[in-house]
């Protein structure tokens, strides 16, 4: 059941980015985001359970059917503070009917209580524990958005430089990539993106990263590009974060690295988390699932 455009702004500006900003106790927004995600629509037959990837608790969401060989690794976006398969339930749902497959959401642990290498380790126990299980990692896509996105490129840097197998494709949804918080965009775009607001985002930075910021897996930006799957980008055009993905399509595309990039006009901050009752949500999740799904099982 598609709402305008203009009703899902509004619901977003006045439901959602409140909840992200820290005017509220860091529980109380949790738990708010987790309720507002629990009542959104889901496409009829979608399964969900709950178990365990090494060690972190992993929600699994799946099509009604048989799946195909590949899986999806998705880690949530929330600042690094907020967020949960609860939260991201519509976008979860969405992905695993277009990918065919499993989509397997880590609860990764959250600052402030949890900092950085907290959520890098959890995405790892988990990406170890489905190669473990056997699956190829060219068999694997991981994907995320916001914070998940930067989490998705820590995770592959991390991967690379230990020189193990990389996944077979990865998906950035809204990825926040620059923890300096200079970007252009951040000021550009304050007025037009409904979700985000940019003046809370340096704490979030204190709180996750600390005194880690020049680690090379919190540079995505900053890495060398070349030689990395294939990079599906979703980010709205109306959003502060846009910079960050223009930047790494820009850097990877010279790297020689394949990219698509949908720079979706009029949308803000992590738009296809609303899927279910946006339109242009569940057609940037049915291409993106596809270009997943066509990486995985080439």
């Amino acid at each position: 059941m598609h709402l305008p455009t203009a009703v899902n702004r509004l619901a977003t500006r006045a439901l959602i980015a409140p909840l992200l900003a820290p005017t509220l106790p860091v529980a109380l927004r949790r738990r708010g985001l987790d309720l507002v995600g629990a009542s959104l629509p889901l496409p009829r037959g979608t399964r969900r359970d709950l178990g365990t990837l090494g060690g972190v608790p992993t929600a699994v969401v799946a099509p009604p059917g048989p799946l195909a060989p590949h899986r999806v690794l998705y880690l949530h976006g929330g600042g690094y503070l907020v967020g949960s398969s609860a939260s991201h339930r519509p976008l979860l749902a969405g992905l695993a009917h277009a990918t065919g497959s499993a989509v397997l959401a880590p609860h990764y642990r959250l600052a402030p209580e949890h900092p950085f290498p907290a959520a890098l380790d959890d995405a790892y126990a988990a990406w170890a524990a489905l190669r473990a299980a056997g699956i190829p990692a060219r068999h694997i896509a991981v994907a995320g958005d916001s914070a998940g996105g930067g989490l998705t490129m820590s995770l592959l840097l991390r991967l690379r430089a230990t020189g193990e197998d990389l996944p077979g494709s990865i998906g950035l949804i809204s990825p926040w990539l620059d923890l300096s918080c200079t970007a252009d965009a951040l000021t550009r775009n304050v007025a037009s993106d409904a979700m985000l607001d940019p003046s809370w985002l340096p704490d979030a930075v204190t709180d996750y990263a600390g005194p880690h910021t020049d680690v090379p897996e919190l540079l995505p930006l900053d890495a060398d590009l070349a030689g990395l799957p294939p990079l599906h980008v979703v980010a709205g055009a109306d959003e502060i974060l846009v910079d960050d993905a223009d930047t790494l399509v820009e850097r990877a595309r010279a790297a020689g690295t394949p990219v698509t990039y949908e720079r979706a006009p009029g949308m803000w901050h992590a738009f296809p988390t609303l899927a279910g009752l946006l339109a242009e949500a569940d057609a940037s999740l049915r291409t993106l699932g596809l270009a997943l799904r066509a990486d995985c099982l080439r």
